[in-house]
């Protein structure tokens, strides 16, 4: 069962790292700083756009990820960003 995202989260466009360039952070962002591209709103500003990182439209929300809310999605998402962190 696929689900959808849960509006106003926006923890997988703050608390994971990313590498590939987004506009307006041409250098990616680390983990835990908001992307520049996440509105007021927790919405993402270049969805369905050619510009938004692939690492991004390849990012699928599910249960065992996001849970029961955004402090939950967001201490699933860091941890995974730290277990796989370059030591």
């Amino acid at each position: 069962m696929s689900l959808s995202c849960r509006m106003g989260c926006g923890a997988c466009c703050i608390a994971p790292s990313i590498s590939s360039p987004i506009p307006g952070m041409p250098h990616g962002k680390p983990a835990g700083v908001r992307c520049v591209q996440l509105t007021d709103d927790n919405r993402c500003a270049i969805f369905g756009r050619p510009e938004r990182p692939k690492v991004c439209g390849g990012l699928r929300p599910d249960e065992e990820m996001c849970g029961p809310d955004r402090d939950y999605a967001m201490h699933f998402i860091a941890g995974l960003e730290r277990a796989t962190a370059a030591l």
